[in-house]
């Protein structure tokens, strides 16, 4: 995870991810906003309480119920293995700003605990950063659904600059590369197991469809159109959280779910990669480089850590690969064809909720988004929705139907 774990690297991480949660929802009047209970958002101050919940059970707690909270009644409230979905709009809550102090208090006292804990017992402290970036986007795809203003964190609005080459095919010749995540400072449970997998030749995309070339698939096709787009006369507008703008036709296309990514690839003649074929072409055909460049992190992060509105074609490539494909980290989430499913010997973490529930209903997405924190996306990293969900941040990538 390079920097991640380095000296107090993660006292700060921990630090600012918090700052950076709090700064998501900041702009809103949480008490009185009305959230509808629908399956894809959490009521937004118990999304919030539970991300402090998390941190305290887990490194507080070390995952034992019977430890003492720092907030009566917290596992009845905000543990998301037990509380259902539709409760959430319904439970006795203490005030909001009894739940915010909860969570400056567990951030305090896991501060102080992580500086009295060894370097490798700290699985627990990383465990909670991630989960809370994880719902940093998750709480922007609310903003998102519910047409709410965007947050004014990080806002450094690059220009915007059109596509200076048409996608082309990159030819993969395929072989035998180990699959999965062998050595880094921490692993989730599905990435585990490391396997041997065989790869045909194949041909992919070197970048993600743009919305130009989805909106002439929505007018040639007849297709319905994308969620959060509309008609005005001859223009598409999409809306980007709460305001409304024509689509940027050589940005990557943003918001479709696994059906709309395969009505497309029908459309085109093309089709989906699998997962194997992603992080093949990822990893320049099974190298350890943590990133489609190099092992080394990005020096300018460009389409990740949310520093503008939208997945702009300008920025969404902060290097490129060494084979050529283009956009793989950042921009936007890409669908494959493969179905979740646990790596051979799979085995669940403490936190045994994370992936295990999952398997085999959800797919495998790849890659990051623009809202994605770069310390979580690398080249092995799986992320996993159901197929009918188009909420993310999500786009796709084209593979030929025939192999080179």
């Amino acid at each position: 995870m390079g920097r991640l774990y380095e000296g107090d690297r993660l006292a700060e991480d921990l630090r600012e991810a918090r700052a950076r949660t709090l700064a998501i929802y900041g702009h809103l009047n949480l008490e009185a906003l009305a959230v509808p209970c629908i399956p894809i958002v959490n009521p937004p101050l118990w999304e919030l309480a539970h991300v402090g919940w998390f941190q305290e059970y887990w490194c507080l707690r070390g995952g034992d119920p019977d430890e003492a909270t720092l907030l009566e009644r917290s596992d009845s409230l905000f543990d998301s293995s037990t509380v259902p979905h539709d409760s959430r709009w319904h439970l006795d809550y203490p005030p909001a700003g009894r739940l915010l102090a909860y969570l400056r208090d567990t951030l305090d006292a896991t501060l102080e605990a992580l500086a009295k804990t060894p370097e490798e017992c700290r699985y627990f402290f990383r465990l909670a950063l991630l989960h809370e970036d994880m719902h940093g986007e998750a709480l922007m795809m609310t903003l998102q659904t519910l047409g709410l203003p965007g947050p004014a964190i990080d806002s450094l609005d690059p220009p915007l600059g059109a596509a200076t080459e048409a996608a082309r095919d990159i030819a993969f010749a395929g072989g035998e590369f180990v699959q999965g995540t062998q050595c880094a400072a921490f692993v989730f449970d599905n990435e585990r197991g490391p396997h041997r997998v065989r790869v045909a030749p194949f041909a992919m995309a070197s970048r993600t469809v743009t919305q130009g070339e989805f909106a002439a698939f929505v007018q040639e096709s007849g297709a319905p159109p994308p969620r959060y787009w509309k008609r005005e006369g001859s223009t598409w507008l999409a809306r980007r959280f709460d305001r409304w703008a024509p689509i940027e036709a050589a940005s990557p296309m943003v918001h479709v779910s696994l059906g709309e990514a395969q009505a497309y690839c029908r459309w085109a003649g093309r089709r989906l990669p699998t997962e194997s074929e992603w992080e093949f072409a990822a990893t320049n055909g099974g190298s350890q480089d943590r990133y489609p460049w190099g092992n080394c992190p990005a020096t300018s992060p460009g389409a990740l850590d949310y520093r503008h509105r939208a997945p702009s074609a300008a920025i969404a490539d902060p290097s490129p690969s060494a084979s050529g494909v283009r956009q793989m980290l950042g921009g936007v989430w890409e669908w494959t064809s493969s179905p979740f499913a646990p790596y051979p010997g799979f085995s669940p973490d403490p936190y045994s909720d994370y992936s295990q529930p999952w398997f085999h209903t959800h797919f495998v997405l790849r890659g990051g988004s623009f809202v994605t924190r770069a310390r979580i996306a690398n080249n092995r990293y799986r992320n996993f929705y159901m197929p009918e969900r188009g909420d993310p941040f999500a786009g796709l990538r084209t593979c030929a139907i025939e192999s080179p």
